[in-house]
């Protein structure tokens, strides 16, 4: 067994096995025709529930053509360009090949003894991204799971930080009376961050979005000022830079002020957004999150990276403390006073990967500006097919993209009936799906159905997004026929 360890003596076994791996998932990524093969799970789960684990192959060739049976062939293929789902982007070869680096070296990022040149790595590309964000010399943050987990931290800080008030609040003990502020379309993981962190139900106050699915100020400043009047601690506004449903981006430098106005921290969720800051044609949407306490940034979804990789970043490094536990068997204190740079001081995981080097081999192959064009392009995309869109009788577009989402609904002049509609919709999603030929996602507006295009693929195409607009009418119109039938007999 000791012959499947990667070590001096198996280098060339390390070699030839990974090679016909990449070989077989390269002959996958050639030849797939469609983002998906529309398996569905009952067809799917008896081949996976049959194997038995304890009864291993024994050859990588078997295990890799049984592979192909159990994920390979039924895997949804994100760098397809008919796949217009999620938040789900191709991947870049560099960071590929940075992946295939970190798991074979397998550093882990906790501390200086575990990790050495890669903890000087992940500290580099923090004060890149920070000095983009436009922070200054204080500034700090780690890399991390992925957005949930950055916005985590960050509210975690913001709770830490919360000021007294006016009658002598004295910290974090008294958690009911915190407030945190967000858009009405803001992530799920503010609400999921509140709970964690031990706030009261109704911790999170949801603030109204304007027609564009901005956050409205002039509510976000009633609220402020009603909790101030309350007694209660605005801990936090959490303004969103890149929605997940519209890609909107909240006005930034107007929440500032409100925030400085407050005593508020100011966390600006750019999980989506943070490809502008790379971009040449839209860095100027982002303008105001200079101002932010922290930042959140996900790689893995606009800098085209393979999941995971992102990063929580803080204006002022020293609040990263709250986050610092010593352990004598890690990091006690005394390495602190010797300058020894441990990065499980500012993170809420300990064993951590090395996900910062597939953005290193990144910058260092196709620099910044190669992967802002990359993104610029998507969000071109996303407005030509809004314009389509908007020209298409069969459809309500819900607004004009700022990033690379569309959100619509097939509207059939014949039906006038929203409930009708709302199923035609959804047929439509899952038909799709079970075809395969594309796949697109969904979601609700004012309690309807709508679907939703997330466009990261720069193969895409406005020919793909009229293909796929016709798919959905033909699916949409199949089931109201069928429904007309339904109801006649």
């Amino acid at each position: 067994m000791r012959s499947h360890l990667l070590n001096d003596t198996t280098a060339e076994r390390y070699r030839r096995t990974v090679t016909e791996g990449v070989e077989r998932v390269a002959a996958k990524l050639a030849t797939t025709d469609r983002p998906f093969t529309g398996v569905g799970v009952d067809a799917l789960a008896p081949v996976i529930d049959r194997i038995d684990l304890d009864r291993p192959l024994h050859d990588t060739a078997a295990v890799l053509d049984e592979l192909e049976e159990v994920y390979l062939r039924d895997a949804v293929y994100f760098h397809h360009p008919r796949y217009l789902a999620h938040l789900n982007c191709p991947v870049v070869i560099p960071a590929v090949l940075g992946e295939a680096v970190l798991s074979a070296v397998n550093s882990s990022l906790d501390t200086w003894d575990q990790s050495a040149g890669g903890t000087l790595i992940e500290r580099k590309l923090i004060d890149w991204t920070n000095e983009r964000v436009g922070f200054g010399p204080a500034a700090d943050g780690v890399f991390t799971s992925g957005g949930s987990q950055s916005n985590l931290q960050a509210l975690l800080l913001a709770r830490e930080e919360a000021k007294p008030g006016p009658d002598g609040w004295e910290g974090p003990a008294d958690h009911a009376r915190l407030r945190i502020f967000a858009s009405e379309v803001s992530h799920f993981s503010v609400k999921k961050s509140a709970k964690l962190l031990g706030l009261g139900p109704d911790a999170v106050v949801s603030v109204p979005v304007d027609a564009d699915k901005r956050m409205q100020t002039m509510a976000l400043a009633r609220e402020l000022e009603r909790c101030r009047g309350e007694g209660l601690v605005p801990m936090a506004v959490v303004a969103t830079a890149g929605t997940t449903d519209f890609g909107s981006i909240d006005p930034l430098p107007e929440i500032a002020e409100l925030c400085a106005q407050y005593g508020t921290w100011m966390h600006v969720d750019a999980a989506y957004g943070c490809g502008l800051l790379v971009s040449r044609k839209r860095r100027a949407l982002l303008d105001g999150i200079e101002r932010a306490d922290s930042v959140t940034v996900d790689y893995h979804k606009s800098f085209f990276q393979p999941v995971s990789s992102s990063a929580v970043l803080v204006r002022d490094g020293a609040t990263l403390r709250h986050a610092t536990y010593h352990a004598e068997y890690l990091n006690p204190r005394r390495m602190v006073t010797e300058r020894i740079p441990n990065q499980v001081d500012k993170s809420l995981q300990t064993t951590r990967r090395f996900d910062a080097l597939k953005l290193w081999m990144t910058l260092r192959t196709m620099g910044a500006d190669g992967v802002g064009q990359l993104f610029d392009e998507v969000c071109d995309l996303a407005e030509e097919g809004w314009r389509l869109l908007a020209a298409d009788p069969r459809y309500d577009v819900v607004v004009e993209p700022r990033l690379s989402t569309l959100v619509y609904r097939y509207v059939p002049e014949a039906v006038t009936d929203p409930a009708q509609i709302d199923r035609a919709n959804l047929y439509a999603r899952k038909a799709l799906f079970a075809s395969g030929d594309a796949v697109v996602a969904g979601t609700k507006v004012d309690g309807r159905h709508y679907l939703k295009f997330t466009l990261l693929n720069p193969e895409t195409t406005v020919a793909d997004i009229a293909a796929v607009l016709d798919l959905i009418a033909g699916h949409a119109e199949q089931y109201l026929g069928e429904s007309v039938d339904r109801v006649a007999s």
